[in-house]
């Protein structure tokens, strides 16, 4: 039996245990196992389901970030409200950015920037629910859990929880944020947790009892490859067993290793955000479906300048690689980048020289997905404080993911009491990006 460790009993914040890898042989395995997932993405896609390889990786900027120092420097505004960094023209005519990206300026004809995103609950969990799952659920701002089903999870509900192509986990959270987990969907559509243990679970473990000394759990992959083929252990095991061995064996842990890559290419993606985002472009490079991270201390309540010049040029220099990254390599109509967070900032600057909690306008920036870049979406009062073009929503935001991944605009999904529930309520694509 190869055991992958699976016991770890953490809670989510959403309230779910995480999805770490359980067991993967031949012998006493439940109904979570890697094999009867995979088993269930082969019934989804034999009863007709889509199963469309294009991914989505999103970036939350975890505490709401600024949408004047972002994407909407508004120059032309009184003092109090403009861009405290500045702004930088972008390589498209008449789209500034926040002076503090001018790699991304310099990639904006691949990249959208929507000025007019707007809801209206102003909590960090509340806002952060409401974006991540489409729907309103001001008891988060008190710590509940989400009530609605995240967009990897209902991804992974859709196509099956692996890839069935490389086994790999249709859901991949690099980080935690509230709201992207299954809810009520299930801990099978749960995110394959990086962050947590479901990352050191992919190890392999053998029983003491065939062994002469521990030091042979140190062996490399290829010696164990090799015994096995000597013993025939993986005799009787079916297509989706084999499978999922071969997930832990090979493609997974190589897929997860950025050392792998060129240096000249880690470099220009940079440390910490940037390796993240690195890892999220070979995910779903392997066909991985969604990953989210969560690359926080947005919560500017106070000297935001100096807050913007110290987290900006960290996202300027890692979104900016993965966009020229994937236009490279031909992935930029397969892979969609979201960039977004909670709400936005008050556009008056407070008497802390930062800005406050402001749901009436977000910010909102994508890349790739097949979408129509080189553009801005939608526009903001003069003061950026309320859209002044037609509102777009989480739902519209949500419409236009489901459109990237290949998910039914009108898809359905049974609630714990056998009630069918849209997962989108009203939401359309934004018809400026399709």
């Amino acid at each position: 039996m190869f055991n992958l460790l699976g016991s770890r009993k953490g809670i989510d914040c959403d309230g779910t245990t995480r999805r770490d890898f359980l067991k993967v042989g031949a012998l006493g395995l439940s109904s979570l196992t890697l094999p009867n997932l995979l088993r269930a993405r082969a019934a989804a896609a034999a009863q007709g389901q889509t199963t469309k390889n294009t991914s989505v990786v999103w970036l939350w900027l975890g505490g709401g970030p600024t949408h004047v120092e972002t994407f909407d420097p508004k120059m032309s505004a009184p003092a109090e409200f403009r861009s405290v960094v500045g702004a930088v023209q972008s390589n498209v005519a008449g789209i500034e950015l926040g002076g503090v990206f001018p790699k991304m300026a310099a990639v904006a004809d691949k990249m959208a920037f929507v000025r007019s995103f707007a809801h209206s609950n102003s909590g960090h969990g509340g806002g952060t629910h409401w974006v991540m799952t489409g729907y309103n659920f001001a008891a988060a701002d008190n710590g509940m859990g989400a009530n609605k089903p995240g967009m990897g999870a209902i991804l992974a509900r859709h196509r099956g929880a692996n890839n069935a192509q490389t086994g790999l986990p249709t859901y991949v959270r690099l980080n935690g944020i509230l709201g992207d987990g299954p809810a009520w969907l299930g801990a099978p559509y749960a995110p394959f947790d990086v962050g947590g243990n479901a990352r050191n679970n992919m190890n392999l473990k053998v029983g003491l009892d065939n062994l002469s000394d521990r030091r042979s759990l140190l062996k490399s992959f290829d010696q164990v490859n090799r015994d096995i083929d000597q013993t025939g252990l993986m005799t009787g095991l079916d297509s989706f067993e084999a499978q999922a061995f071969d997930l832990i064996m090979s493609r997974a842990r190589e897929t997860f290793d950025v050392t792998r890559e060129d240096p000249k290419t880690r470099d220009a993606y940079g440390p910490g955000l940037g390796q993240q985002l690195l890892t999220a472009r070979r995910l779903c490079e392997a066909g991985v479906g969604f990953v989210t991270l969560n690359f926080g201390g947005w919560d500017m309540h106070g000297n935001i300048g100096q807050a913007m010049n110290r987290l900006g040029p960290q996202v300027d220099r890692a979104v900016s690689a993965f966009v020229q990254d994937t236009a490279d390599r031909g992935l930029d109509q397969d892979i969609l980048l979201v960039i977004t967070g909670e709400f936005g900032r008050t556009p008056r600057i407070n008497n802390g020289a930062g800005r406050d909690h402001w749901a009436p306008l977000s910010t909102l920036a994508l890349a790739g997905g097949g979408l129509k870049m080189g553009q801005v979406v939608g526009e903001s009062s003069a003061k950026a404080e309320v859209p002044k073009s037609k509102p777009i929503s989480p739902q519209h935001l949500m419409a236009t993911v489901f459109n990237v991944l290949g998910l039914p605009q009108d898809l359905h999904f049974k609630d714990p009491t056998g009630r069918p529930v849209p997962m989108i309520d009203g939401g359309q694509p934004i018809a400026e990006l399709v």
